[in-house]
C-alpha cells in the first residue's frame, strides 16, 4: 500500500486459503477483477481469527469487507466423514492443519465486524453459497439457519460472484446506502417485511421440524436454479425473512475471456517459504471453462457455477499458455485442460427458446436432452492447436470426463487416448448398481461397461499402456451392502481395482445431503435406504477394497451378513480365513431409523 501510494483499502478480501495469485484461486481473481476496474484492493489470507490485530494490519477498508472461507467448507476441509480431524490442508503452506477456524466464514464476519464496527461485510464462496438457504449440517446432526443469518453480514453472494460482486462495489463507490442493494442477481439479503416475491418456501423452523417441510423447501429452491427464470425465493427465519435472489446470468465468452486476461502472477506470495499442496496441483493446468450439466445428486458445482457451459475462446486459452510457458518453472507440460468435466467445452443447449425455461437438473440424466449440442469440435480443435504450440511437449486431461458424452464425441475420444492420458484416465461411475445411481443421477453399469471395452480396445491399437482409474463412493444413499458386494464383484469381473474411496460426506447444498437427511427424495416421494450405523459404513468401504489383504476379514463378514458367502471364492479363491461368530450382526436395512 506505501508503494502505490494507497492510504486506505476500497475493499479488503479475507480468505481461509493461502494467497495465490492465480485464475484458479476465487480470492485472487475477484481481486484482480476489481483491481482491474480501478478499486484498491488488498487479501488478507489466513488471519489469526483469535487476534484483533490480525484483521487491522492494512486499515479499515473504505467500502467493504468481502469475506470467504476459501475454496472449500471450512467443515469439509477439516473433517473426514467418519467426523475424524484431517492432519493436513492443501490450501495451506506446508499442508499444515488449523489455519482456518471451523465454520470460517461466521468467524472472519465476526471479527471484522468487531474490529471495524459498522463496515459492511459482504460474504461468498462455496461456504457462503451453498448454505445459503436453512440447511442440514452434517457435523451437528442437525439443520442449521442460512449462514447469511449466523454470520450476520450484510450481503451474501452465491454461485460466481464476478457480476454481484462488481455491482456492489461500483454502487457502494457511488454512494448508494448498503439497504438499497435490494436486487442485485446471485445475492441473498435479510428483511423484516417484503412485498412482491414469488415463490416462499418452508420456513426456518418448518424445515427444523418436519422432514417433510425440508424436502419441499429443497425442492422449491432447485427449481428456482435458470438464472433465465427463475424467481425470488423466500425463506422465513423466526421474525426476519431470507430474500434469495433470482442466480446471476452465466458470463459470455467475452466477459469470460476478459476475466481470465487479467494479469495474474501465477505464483504463491512471495513471503511463504513452504510449497502449497493445492498450488503444486494446479499450477501448470488451464481453465478452459465453468459449469456442469451432469447434474450428479452428490455434486455441488451445478449449484454454485450453474448448469450453463462457460466457455472461454481458444485465443484466450492460447494466450494464457504463452504467459504460463514463458515462466521459468514451467517444462512443457499441462497438467489439465478442462472444467468441472473437461469433455463439456464448448458445449451447451441448441435451443434458446428451451433452455429459458428448462427445469432439468441435467442434460445427460436420464437420458441425453434432444437439444444438447454434443459436438466435439471446438475441444479437439482446442487440444490440436496446443499440441501444435512450440513450447508445449505433452497436454494431459486430468479434471475427469464424462463417459456418457464420449459416444457422441468419437474424435476427442480418438485424440484423448492418442494424446492426452498420462497412463491414466480418471472416470467417475461412483458406483456399478443401477438402483445406487439411480440415486445418483448416474449413468448405470452397462455405460461404463461399454465405455470400459472401447478404452481397452482402442488402448491395444494404438499400442498404449494406459488404464482408467475408477473413483466410487461407498455409504451413498441407496447403497446397501447387497449393492457393494455387486459392485465388489463387477471390479473383480473387470479386473479394476479401486485404491482410493471417497466415503459419502453429506456436505451442504446437495440433493444426496438432502436425501441424507431426510430418508426420501424430494422429487419422488420414494424412501430411500441410508447408511448411517458405523458398522454398516465401514463394511460397505471394506467390499470396495476387497483386494486389499487387510479388507478380507470385514468382507467376509459383509458377506455373511448378506447371506452370500458364496462370493468369497469368487473374490479371494479356495483359501479363505475363518470369520469369528460376530453377536452383534445385524441387517443392513435395519440402520434407516439410526442417527
Amino acid at each position: 500500500m506505501s508503494a502505490r501510494g494507497w492510504k486506505e483499502l476500497d475493499v479488503l478480501f479475507i480468505s481461509g486459503d493461502a494467497y495465490i495469485d492465480h485464475p484458479a484461486f476465487g480470492a485472487a481473481l475477484l481481486a484482480r477483477l476489481l483491481e482491474s476496474n480501478g478499486f484498491r484492493v488488498g487479501i488478507l489470507a489466513q488471519p489469526d481469527w483469535k487476534n484483533p490485530e490480525a484483521f487491522r494490519t492494512m486499515g479499515r477498508p473504505r467500502l467493504f469487507a468481502a469475506i470467504s472461507a476459501g475454496a472449500m467448507d471450512s467443515m469439509v476441509n477439516h473433517y473426514t466423514a467418519a467426523k475424524k480431524i484431517r492432519r493436513n490442508d492443501a490450501y495451506t503452506p506446508g499442508g499444515v492443519a488449523g489455519k482456518r477456524p471451523n465454520r470460517a466464514v461466521i468467524a472472519y464476519t465476526a471479527a471484522v465486524k468487531g474490529v471495524f464496527k459498522g463496515l459492511p461485510t459482504v460474504i461468498g464462496g462455496i461456504e457462503a453459497s451453498l448454505r445459503r438457504l436453512a440447511h442440514y449440517d452434517y457435523w451437528t446432526d442437525k439443520v442449521r439457519r442460512s449462514i447469511l443469518i449466523d454470520s450476520k453480514a450484510d450481503l451474501l453472494i452465491y454461485g460466481m460472484a464476478e457480476t454481484a460482486l462488481l455491482e456492489i462495489t461500483r454502487r457502494l463507490d457511488k454512494g448508494e446506502p448498503l439497504e438499497n442493494l435490494r436486487e442485485i442477481k446471485g445475492t441473498a439479503l435479510t428483511t423484516k417485511t417484503y412485498r412482491g416475491y414469488i415463490i416462499k418456501i418452508p420456513s426456518y423452523e418448518q424445515v427444523v421440524e418436519s422432514a417433510e417441510a425440508y424436502n419441499q423447501a429443497f425442492k422449491l429452491a432447485s427449481e428456482q436454479e435458470n438464472p433465465f427464470s427463475a424467481k425470488v425465493l423466500v425463506q422465513p427465519h423466526g421474525s426476519r425473512n431470507l430474500i434469495i435472489n433470482p442466480p446471476a446470468l452465466p458470463l459470455s465468452e467475452a466477459e469470460l475471456d476478459q476475466v481470465y486476461d487479467l494479469p495474474f502472477v501465477r505464483n504463491p506470495h512471495p513471503s511463504y517459504r513452504e510449497k502449497i499442496p493445492a498450488f503444486e496441483q494446479i499450477q501448470n493446468s488451464i481453465t478452459s471453462h465453468r459449469g456442469c450439466f451432469g447434474g450428479c445428486a452428490f455434486c455441488a458445482i451445478t449449484h454454485h457455477q450453474g448448469k450453463t457451459i462457460q466457455s472461454r475462446s481458444e485465443k484466450s486459452i492460447l494466450n494464457e499458455i504463452d504467459k504460463l510457458s514463458s515462466q521459468g518453472n514451467f517444462h512443457g507440460t499441462i497438467s489439465d485442460v478442462g472444467g468441472p468435466t473437461a469433455n463439456m467445452y464448448g458445449l451447451g443447449c441448441g435451443n434458446p427458446k428451451a433452455e429459458k425455461v428448462c427445469q432439468r437438473p441435467s442434460c445427460l440424466y436420464p437420458d441425453i436432452c434432444k437439444n444438447l449440442i454434443t459436438d466435439d469440435q471446438p475441444a479437439t480443435h482446442l487440444l490440436g492447436a496446443i499440441r501444435q504450440h512450440k513450447e508445449i511437449k505433452h497436454t494431459f486431461i486430468a479434471s475427469g470426463v464424462r463417459y456418457d458424452l464420449l459416444p457422441m464425441q468419437p474424435q476427442y475420444f480418438a485424440d484423448l487416448l492418442q494424446h492426452h492420458v498420462s497412463g491414466l484416465l480418471k472416470v467417475a461411475p461412483e458406483s456399478t448398481s443401477d438402483r445406487v445411481t439411480k440415486v445418483m443421477r448416474k449413468p448405470g453399469a452397462e455405460i461404463f461397461t461399454k465405455f470400459l471395452k472401447q478404452f481397452r480396445q482402442h488402448s491395444r491399437e494404438l499400442g498404449l499402456r494406459q488404464a482408467v482409474v475408477p473413483y466410487l463412493i461407498s455409504n451413498h444413499p441407496g447403497c446397501t451392502l447387497e449393492d457393494m458386494i455387486e459392485v465388489a464383484l463387477y471390479l473383480k469381473h473387470h479386473r479394476l481395482k479401486v485404491e482410493q474411496v471417497q466415503d459419502f460426506t453429506p456436505t451442504p447444498g446437495s440433493l444426496s445431503t438432502c436425501i441424507y437427511h431426510t430418508g426420501k427424495d424430494p422429487f419422488s416421494g420414494e424412501n430411500i435406504h441410508i447408511p448411517r450405523s458405523a458398522k454398516e459404513r465401514r463394511l460397505q468401504k471394506a467390499l470396495l477394497v476387497y483386494h486389499r489383504p487387510e479388507s478380507k476379514s470385514e468382507v467376509l463378514e459383509a458377506l455373511k451378513i448378506c447371506r452370500r458367502d458364496d462370493v468369497a471364492k469368487e473374490l479371494f479363491g479356495k483359501q479363505q480365513p475363518e470369520l469369528k461368530n460376530d453377536k452383534t450382526q445385524e441387517n443392513p436395512r435395519s440402520s434407516k431409523t439410526q442417527k
